[in-house]
């Protein structure tokens, strides 16, 4: 899990995809590359989540892949086999979080209060999701929530993260990344618009490279 944690901190974003046809899976991924983000967070929200993951991890296997909205085990034992490395949930399933450990994934389930920050460290994690962020309050939720915990617990901010907001996200030292879809809107990948989504990647990468020279 610290080689996922590192990759994550050194990109600093994670882009979060929901994929309607496999077959765009691997151009997109070169995009998000080809932008300077060799990584990606493909939902399971569609039925092309599992053949999308696997395509491109075998054409492209230097892409960070994760697998996101990953709501019970059986989801975990296919996103590990399609080749994901890390797991992401909207909220705190105990059951996925074990079954994540068994399969040797790491996870990063979705917490919005310091009740559910404190099951996830009962739990052994270190390092959530938080969801959603922006409508939760924003950059100032996160610093007043997370206080208590000192350095003990790391966040992913996503839910409402743009390009607006970014960089105050990132200035916050509890994140090691954030993550979002405004870099791969979905009609974008439908319409096979990859050149914009690439330029939109680069953009992102951008504003989270200028605010870490700060």
């Amino acid at each position: 899990m610290s080689d996922i944690l590192s990759r994550l901190r050194d990109l600093k974003l994670v882009p979060i995809v929901t994929l309607d046809d496999p077959d765009d899976a691997v151009p997109l991924a070169r995009a998000l590359a080809d932008g300077g983000l060799p990584c990606t967070e493909i939902t399971f929200r569609t039925d092309a989540a599992a053949r999308a993951l696997d395509r491109i991890a075998s054409e492209l296997p230097d892409i960070l892949l994760g697998a996101g909205t990953v709501l019970a085990p059986d989801q975990v034992d296919e996103a590990k086999a399609a080749g994901a490395r890390f797991v992401v949930s909207p909220g705190l399933n105990a059951r996925v979080v074990e079954r994540c450990k068994e399969v040797g994934l790491a996870v990063f389930p979705g917490v919005a209060t310091p009740t559910e920050v404190e099951a996830a460290m009962a739990l052994g994690l270190s390092t959530l999701k938080l969801f959603p962020a922006e409508p939760m309050g924003g950059a100032r939720y996160l610093k007043a929530m997370s206080a208590p915990y000192g350095d003990g617990v790391r966040f992913i901010p996503t839910g409402g993260v743009d390009a607006s907001n970014l960089a105050s996200w990132l200035a916050l030292p509890q994140v090691v990344a954030c993550g979002g879809s405004w870099m791969v809107p979905r009609d974008r990948i439908r319409a096979h618009d990859f050149d914009e989504i690439r330029d939109r990647v680069a953009e992102a990468v951008r504003i989270a490279r200028a605010g870490a020279e700060d």
